[in-house]
């Protein structure tokens, strides 16, 4: 007797307890950015010690997505998006009572791992519970969990410092996050495999950087991440010290852009599930953030400035979806952590060396505007990518069909 196939309530509840505990696990990581200036002060650590402890847990977080992935595909990705939630959102307590740098930067080291074990597995869990023809608008709807807590945090962080210290509301997120886990655990599930599950094995995971595509799809990944670490970190930077704006003013712009990035990432895979090309969406999106990284350093009109943040904003994570689909698509389900994790261990060194390259530009200029260039540029040959990507995917779709008939 077949199973009866999974109600539309199980794919809702579960979609959403995955969209919830990313969320609650956010608060506790975006608290350490938003908190900084706090920490440094109680840690009595420097700028550049500071940096050294997103770029440690960024650092073993990329180096951990493609065994995070191997690990949810051999092992299911329930147990390891929990076991990558609890482990991260402890950690984050445990952060919250360090007294030292060395034990922060320890601690941070440590916590890149777990998280590691949070974003192939969840976006693995995501997907499964939307039909084939919505994987991408899936992929999307993942990441509005992070944007949530991220704007939570910007809304509710400030006012609670203002009353507790830093340390306490750090504390509380990091607990409401372990609480997340285990509701997950209880009411979570995955959704029934269909068909005969074939083992995945470590070697699997070697076995991706034969492929072209993925060597498309990495260059794209490295890009795109980059690109958006560039706006998320820098984009108050550049307003304060190139634009003379207030911080308050700044960090308005700032969150008008999350507000908007949040909902453009299930839009984006919408559009491109509905057009059945993700590779149109993709090169589109990385035109549009070529122009729009170009001008926000050379338009003089504020007015004019804050509606190109916006439009960037709208397209920096458009074509979130697309990319992590196509691999997934051209390779199969039964790769799909281990190719998620492949495409984002590349988006995470895109992230540090994009960071770190528009502050050093900076320093040696005395101005973000050749940083945004260069940015832009690099979109430019993401367009590039994009187009090969969509040879390659027209390639293989008319292969299978030649086959088949």
């Amino acid at each position: 007797m077949s199973a009866s196939p999974p109600r539309r309530s199980d794919a809702a509840l579960n979609v959403a307890l995955v969209v919830f505990c990313q969320g609650f696990n956010m608060l506790s990581l975006g608290g350490i950015a938003l908190f900084l200036p706090l920490i440094r002060e109680d840690l009595h650590i420097s700028f550049a010690q500071a940096g050294m402890l997103s770029a440690a847990a960024t650092f073993t977080y990329a180096l951990g997505q493609i065994p995070g992935g191997y690990l949810s595909d051999r092992f299911g990705p329930k147990r390891i998006f929990f076991i990558g939630i609890l482990g991260s959102t402890l950690l984050s307590i445990n952060f919250g009572m360090i007294q030292s740098y060395p034990g922060a930067l320890a601690n941070q080291v440590i916590s890149g791992v777990f998280r590691a074990m949070i974003f192939a597995p969840g976006l693995t869990l995501v997907a499964s519970w939307f039909p084939p023809h919505r994987k991408a608008t899936a992929m999307g709807v993942f990441v509005i969990g992070g944007v949530s807590g991220n704007i939570f945090l910007s809304l509710v962080g400030p006012f609670l410092v203002g009353h507790y210290g830093w340390r306490p509301p750090f504390v509380a997120f990091a607990a409401l996050g372990v609480c997340s886990a285990f509701v997950y655990m209880a009411f979570g599930k995955e959704k029934p495999a269909q068909g005969q599950k074939h083992p995945v094995h470590m070697l699997d995971a070697f076995q991706l950087f034969r492929y072209p595509v993925m060597w498309v799809c990495a260059g794209l990944q490295f890009i795109r991440y980059g690109v958006v670490t560039s706006f998320a970190f820098w984009l108050p930077s550049l307003l304060v010290a190139d634009r003379g704006l207030t911080l308050q003013a700044a960090g308005l712009i700032a969150a008008m852009g999350f507000a908007l990035t949040g909902p453009s990432n299930a839009i984006g895979g919408y559009v491109s599930d509905r057009l059945r090309n993700p590779p149109l969406v993709i090169t589109g999106s990385l035109a549009v953030l070529a122009l729009t990284s170009a001008l926000l350093v050379y338009v003089d009109s504020i007015p004019v400035l804050v509606l190109v943040v916006a439009v960037n904003a709208v397209f920096l994570q458009f074509y979130f979806g697309p990319l992590f689909h196509v691999p997934v698509e051209m390779l199969g389900q039964r790769v799909a952590g281990m190719s998620v994790g492949f495409g984002n261990m590349f988006a995470n060194l895109g992230a540090l060396i994009f960071a770190y390259a528009l502050g050093v530009v900076k320093d040696t200029a005395g101005a973000f505007k050749w940083g945004f260039v260069a940015t832009s540029a690099f979109c430019v040959i993401g367009v590039v990518l994009g187009v090969v990507l969509g040879r390659m995917r027209t390639k293989a779709r008319a292969a299978v069909t030649s086959t088949s008939s």
